[in-house]
């Protein structure tokens, strides 16, 4: 039996008591048993996944929380184990049966859709997710695990990017490798035709072919770029990949621009190229400064540059403990609509004259540091992040 709770229509009902706007977290309850020795080690495991879990009884006293729903509750583990699963969930109805179900051996496992109570910095807002109750080895234990509905949809979606931006890189780069050696025999030919022509302006048709075909091959070789220099791996600073990337542009835009910074400094370093990712945050801030052309010449342009440490990530199907989010944030008339789905595709570009391959070659960069890069935009507001894996201290001495 498989319980299913629609988000529920019209306004959202009022949090049950003990948490939610205006309560006070956590409701009392009798004091529970202390988990066995043996239980309490094993639970310990689930602070390193990256989804919600927690284990109850089944009227859903809490027994354990990990770190992840400790982090989205906004509440202390200890508050928690003073509450109820049953008060977190905006319709507790769902979860309150399947709780009894798996417990009576009616199911092995439940699953529903419901919406968590989130704590947030004015009040408690509701969080989508799907619930999964399943039995464990333990009499009267059940085990509670609850995924973000977003969560799922953006793994999805980082997965489909990786396979376009796949597909999309041996397109290019067998495209690339067929025009360049063509390219080269049709300059040789304008150079030499050049130097049997008299009349000057048959020469100046000449020129064009060689400045076109000049034009062609600069293209070209960005477009095999990445493909062409090996990687110098070391320990980078991402705060120092963001200094060098505002200076060269505030070097170029002196006037109507403003770089701010927003560094979490106790970021560590990351294992990289040192060059690559300068280049991928180039792209993209650069790609930032020509949206904001207007605003530059009215002097209100504004680019964030924001670090943030992220824990418990998933990126490219590896679970990392520690990450870092770099957030290029610009205030911008927004990436058009119809091409946002396929910003980081080769040749595409929401500006004239624009090649296309800034972003595509940012993605290249940022995935070939086993990260990932998302975009969120809408008029007004644009912000590029790039995830990236902070190795552990045993892994980086390795």
């Amino acid at each position: 039996m498989s319980s299913e709770a629609s988000p529920p229509a019209g306004p959202l009902p009022a949090p049950l008591p003990g948490f939610g706007p205006g309560s006070p977290a956590g409701v009392a309850h009798p004091p529970v048993q202390p988990l066995g020795e043996r239980l309490a080690r094993a639970f310990e495991a689930y602070d390193l996944l990256g989804t919600m879990v927690l284990l109850a009884e089944p009227d859903g006293r809490c027994l354990a929380v990990n770190s992840v729903l400790e982090t989205t509750m906004g509440q202390s583990r200890r508050l928690l184990l003073r509450a109820s699963a049953l008060d977190w969930l905006v319709d507790p109805t769902p979860l309150r049966e399947t709780l009894r179900a798996v417990s009576a051996n009616e199911v092995a496992t439940g699953r529903f859709d419901g919406h968590l109570w989130r704590a947030t910095l004015d009040e408690p807002e509701p969080l989508p997710v799907h619930v999964i109750v399943s039995q464990t080895e333990e009499p009267g234990h059940v085990l509670v695990e609850m995924i973000e509905l977003e969560q799922r949809s953006r793994e999805g979606r980082e997965e489909r990017m990786r396979g376009q931006a796949f597909a999309s890189r041996e397109l290019v780069r067998n495209l690339a490798h067929e025009i360049k050696n063509p390219l080269g025999g049709i300059r040789g030919a304008a150079q030499l035709l050049a130097m049997d022509i008299e009349a000057p302006e048959l020469a100046e048709f000449t020129q064009v072919i060689i400045r076109e075909a000049d034009r062609l091959q600069a293209l070209v070789d960005r477009m095999l770029a990445p493909h062409r220099h090996a990687r110098s791996v070391a320990a980078v600073n991402i705060h120092e990949v963001c200094e060098h990337v505002r200076a060269l542009v505030l070097a170029e835009f002196p006037r109507g621009l403003a770089v701010v910074r927003d560094y979490d400094i106790s970021i560590p370093e990351v294992r990289g190229d040192r060059e690559q990712l300068i280049q991928a945050v180039l792209n993209i801030v650069h790609n930032a400064c020509q949206a904001l052309a207007e605003r530059i010449a009215a002097g209100e342009a504004r680019i964030v540059l924001r670090t943030r440490a992220a824990r418990q990530v998933t990126i490219q199907r590896v679970r990392h403990r520690l990450a870092l989010e770099l957030h290029v944030e610009d205030n911008g008339p927004g990436v058009p609509e119809d091409i946002r789905e396929y910003i980081f595709q080769p040749l595409v570009s929401g500006r004239d004259g624009g090649s296309g391959l800034g972003l595509t070659l940012a993605q290249t960069f940022v995935q070939e540091h086993h990260g990932t890069i998302g975009c969120e935009s809408v008029p007004g507001r644009t912000d590029f992040t790039i995830i990236l894996p902070v190795p552990q201290p045993e892994a980086a001495a390795a």
